[in-house]
């Protein structure tokens, strides 16, 4: 998801793409945890997306 689609997103759609995306980066560490997962990039990419997640929040709450 790019930050120009993040940026249309409404304050409940970003609330439930944070949710999804820490429940997602949960599974992951936790199966990474058990065995190393094929692309443990993909640990990374995930928390960069709630951090674009929680920051797009904050900008619309600022406002």
């Amino acid at each position: 998801m790019k930050n120009s689609e993040i940026a249309q997103l409404s304050k409940e759609e970003l609330i439930q793409k944070i949710t999804a995306e820490k429940e997602a980066l949960q599974k992951l560490q936790f199966a990474h945890a058990i065995s190393p997962i094929e692309n443990p990039m993909k640990i990374r990419s995930s928390r960069r997306m709630i951090a674009r997640l929680e920051t797009a929040l904050r900008q619309l709450e600022a406002k």
